[in-house]
């Protein structure tokens, strides 16, 4: 098995939602906005097994000063794998320079971003309109 990641520009939608009913993610129920989201990001990070979508994460940026990740998730089945941090990496290499790099976490997420370098914000909290049910 050999896992690819590249920077990309068009992704299939049905291979999208996929993943994201796979990581049981509420974006799923709107598929063309999220499609369009996450084709329209700054930038967009995929994870290939040949040719089945198994990872992806997206940037958010002004392109100069400050960048926020939205979204990264990993199929379930390839979880463990050094996959989620081979995205963040691939982030890193375009925006580890920038002022300000965010992102929201919960749940085992947060261990997660801490082990590739990211921590708590000072005294923030994160706040939210949200119209998902899954946190």
């Amino acid at each position: 098995m050999e896992i690819t990641i590249s920077e990309t520009r068009s992704i299939d939608i049905q291979q999208i939602v996929h993943l994201y009913k796979a990581n049981k993610w509420s974006a799923a129920e709107k598929p063309n906005e999220l499609y369009n989201a996450l084709i329209n990001s700054h930038t967009l990070i995929s994870a290939w097994n040949n040719q089945q979508l198994i990872g992806l994460g997206n940037a958010i940026s002004d392109g100069h000063l400050v960048v926020y990740y939205p979204h990264l998730l990993v199929h379930p089945d390839y979880h463990g794998q050094g996959i989620g941090q081979r995205i963040v990496s691939k982030m890193q290499e375009k925006y580890g320079e920038f002022h300000m790099q965010m992102l929201t976490a919960d749940g085992k997420a947060i261990d997660f971003y801490k082990k590739v370098g990211f921590k708590r914000a000072g005294e923030t909290a994160p706040m939210w309109i949200y119209k998902g049910n899954e946190h």
